[in-house]
């Protein structure tokens, strides 16, 4: 099997690399903005979107222009990448997969890409890498480079600089280990397993929120692009940064254990986008408990379970085993001794207690118990072929039920 991974590490840059990867990555972003711009015109104007390679000719033209002669100074490379960003951006646009390309701003996600592994050198002895007009940079290097690199990344997050190399490499996949597993998402508990136990949250953004709060109000104090103001924002994004880090540490090691446990687990489909929306409504239409819903939100946000299912989606592939999204459709409230389905049957957040049966316990488990269930049986309906197998590349939750499968939402 075929490993694609990446290894990212800091980077330690003298000064005047700085300088040069802040100029490499304003330059991807203003060919980037500018691309977008040229496209909008096109459309207003009637004609039709320029493809990749129409894109390139224009940015020719835009390093041999009087106006932008500067454009000369980067590498010709990342600047095409933005190019084909920006292209991958229309097409998943048209795919209904995003939504349409914004503009991108300074400081939000500074990043530049280099696509050919030719001009790249790595020397993991002496822990540094070569990239064209950068020349050799240090970096702080935690683990092996594993594999054949196909292309590097440079960003900046938080003042800090950092590389991520992807590489390709033939590995062969193992036998999957353990057994099947239904797993609950939650706020009170971050994740409920169908065996009964259960991972704490972390609320990170939760953690750090008074010292958030306050680096932004001292940053709103200050006259804006002022150095004073440029030294606060510096704060404020150290603290985001911790946060994030945080959730990030925690949700790798929870989805590495599951992962090494386990052959099948099954998820719900969480739309969380829907669940986090606001409340507050319009002004025909007033929301209510505006507030309650708003930190709910909050809650639901600092969990990060899309990237929880993310990293389990290919930690579990590369263990040969396999993950599997079912609707949550009254998860909740079906009894999983009687199967009686009722609102009344969930009396608390946390209790569950049948009104048919009598059966009682932890509503979350409970939850846990039926998404297993509900996985089995579309495993079931995949083997039967009432569901339309997943196509290569593609994970089982992208498979859909046919109508009449037991599984079908």
């Amino acid at each position: 099997m075929q490993r694609l991974q990446a290894f990212k590490y800091e980077l330690i840059p003298n000064g005047e690399q700085v300088r040069k990867m802040r100029q490499f990555a304003g330059m991807a972003r203003f060919v980037f903005n500018r691309g977008l711009a040229l496209q909008k015109e096109r459309y207003a104007a009637g004609e039709k979107k320029l493809g990749y390679a129409a894109l390139c000719k224009e940015l020719t033209g835009w390093r041999r222009s009087v106006e932008t002669p500067w454009l000369k100074d980067a590498p010709i490379h990342p600047l095409q990448q933005s190019l084909k960003d920006l292209d991958r951006a229309y097409a998943n646009f048209f795919a209904k997969r995003a939504d349409f390309p914004r503009f991108k701003k300074k400081g939000q996600r500074d990043s530049f890409r280099y696509p050919d592994p030719k001009q790249i050198r790595l020397d993991q002895g002496n822990r540094r890498l070569f990239l064209p007009k950068l020349g050799w940079l240090r970096f702080r290097k935690s683990r092996e480079v594993l594999g054949t690199i196909k292309n590097v990344t440079v960003s900046q997050s938080g003042g800090r600089w950092f590389v991520s190399l992807q590489t390709e490499r033939e590995v062969a996949v193992p036998a999957p280990t353990g057994g099947a597993v239904g797993i609950d998402m939650g706020v009170a508990r971050f994740a409920t397993l169908s065996d009964g136990s259960h991972l704490a949250p972390l609320n990170s953004f939760k953690k750090h929120q008074v010292a958030l709060r306050k680096a932004q109000q001292a940053m709103s104090r200050k006259t804006k692009f002022s150095n004073n103001w440029k030294k606060a924002k510096a704060r404020v994004q150290k603290v985001q940064v911790r946060i994030a880090n945080a959730r990030r540490d925690t949700l790798h090691k929870a989805s590495a254990t599951i992962s090494q446990n386990h052959a099948l687990v099954v998820l719900e489909d969480l739309q969380v986008g829907n669940m986090s929306r606001s409340a507050r409504g319009s002004v025909e239409q007033p929301g209510r408990h505006i507030r309650q819903k708003s930190g709910l939100n909050r809650s639901i946000l600092d969990q990060g379970w899309y990237e929880f299912r993310r990293q389990l989606d290919y930690k579990l592939a590369w263990r040969g085993a396999h993950l599997i999204v079912v609707p949550p459709r009254n998860t909740s409230r079906t009894c999983p001794e009687c199967g009686h389905v009722a609102a009344e049957n969930r009396p608390s957040q946390a209790r569950f207690a049948c009104v048919e049966c009598g059966f009682t316990a932890n509503a979350d488990h409970v939850a846990a118990i039926n998404v297993l269930r509900a996985g089995h049986a579309r495993l079931a309906c995949e083997v039967s072929g009432a569901v339309r197998p997943p196509a290569a590349g593609t994970r089982r939750s992208d498979s859909a039920p046919a109508v009449g499968c037991a599984c079908a939402p």
